[in-house]
C-alpha cells in the first residue's frame, strides 16, 4: 500500500475552471518522491486566482497541458486500488482531476472532512494554513521540507501537499486509515458558522434564537458546503422537536 498526497492550484473555483499547477508527494514504504508541474490550462488565469497562488499566465504559457505533465503521468500510473489518495478538500481536487479525464480507483482520505469529524467541536476553522498553526504542524515542517527539498510557501501545490501529509500523520494519532477513509465518505456535523453576522457562533444556538437566518442561508446560498447545509438541517430539526 502506498500514499499519494496531492494539491492542485486552479484558475478559480467555478465549474469552468481548470488546473494550472499540480503538486504530489508519493510515499511507499521508506521511499518518498516529490513531483511538481506547472500546467497550461485551457483558459486564462484571472487576477483573483493569481493573487492567491501567484501563478501568472506568463508562467504557464510554455508549460505542458495537463496530460503531458510529468506529475499527471505519474498520478495516472499510481491510480490503482492499493494507492491511497490524500488531499485537503479532496472533493475539489477530484472534481478538477475529473475534468482532465482522471477518475480515482484507489482509497481516498480527505483531511478536511476528517478534521471536521474528529476535532470539529474544538475548532471553528478548517483551512490548511489555519490548521498548520492551530495543530502546530509547523514544528515538523522545516525538517520534512529540507529532507524532501521542498520550499515552504502557502498556496504552492507542493508545499500544501507537504502540510497535508503532516496533517494526515496528526490524524493517524486518533484514527487509522480505514477509519479515515470511512469518515471521508460521511457527512460531518459542523458546530459553528465561519462567516456572516453570526460568524463564530454555535449553529445550535442560532437555530434557537434566529432560525429564519439559517433558513435564509439554505434558500439563498446555492454553493453552500454540503456538511454545513446538512448541519443546519440537523440543528433546525433538533430545536423543533
Amino acid at each position: 500500500m502506498g500514499y499519494c498526497y496531492i494539491d492542485a492550484e486552479t484558475t478559480g473555483l467555478e465549474k469552468k475552471d481548470r488546473i494550472c499547477a499540480l503538486g504530489m508527494i508519493e510515499e511507499e514504504g521508506e521511499t518518498v518522491r516529490t513531483l511538481y508541474s506547472l500546467i497550461r490550462p485551457p483558459k486564462r488565469i484571472p487576477p483573483e486566482a493569481m493573487a492567491v497562488h501567484h501563478i501568472t499566465n506568463e508562467a504557464v504559457q510554455d508549460a505542458p497541458p495537463y496530460e503531458a505533465s510529468d506529475t499527471a503521468r505519474r498520478l495516472s500510473e499510481l491510480n490503482r486500488p492499493e494507492t491511497i489518495l490524500v488531499g485537503h478538500n479532496l472533493a475539489f481536487d477530484l472534481q478538477m482531476l475529473a475534468k482532465e479525464g482522471l477518475t480515482w480507483q484507489g482509497g481516498m482520505i480527505d483531511t478536511l472532512k476528517c478534521v471536521k469529524h474528529l476535532i470539529g467541536g474544538e475548532i471553528d476553522r478548517f483551512s490548511l494554513q489555519f490548521l498548520r498553526y492551530e495543530l502546530r504542524l509547523y514544528r515538523e515542517e522545516a525538517a520534512q521540507a529540507q529532507a524532501l527539498g521542498i520550499g515552504i510557501r502557502p498556496h504552492h501545490a507542493l508545499s500544501d501537499a507537504l502540510h497535508t501529509r503532516l496533517l494526515h500523520r496528526y490524524l493517524n494519532e486518533m484514527a487509522d486509515d480505514e477509519t479515515l477513509m470511512r469518515l471521508t465518505t460521511e457527512q460531518a456535523l459542523v458546530h459553528k458558522l465561519t462567516f456572516g453576522k453570526y460568524a463564530g457562533r454555535y449553529i445550535e444556538d442560532i437555530a434557537r434564537r434566529d432560525p429564519r437566518y439559517l433558513e435564509w442561508m439554505q434558500n439563498s446560498l446555492s454553493d453552500m458546503d454540503e456538511d454545513l447545509r446538512c448541519s443546519i438541517d440537523y440543528y433546525l430539526k433538533e430545536v423543533r422537536t
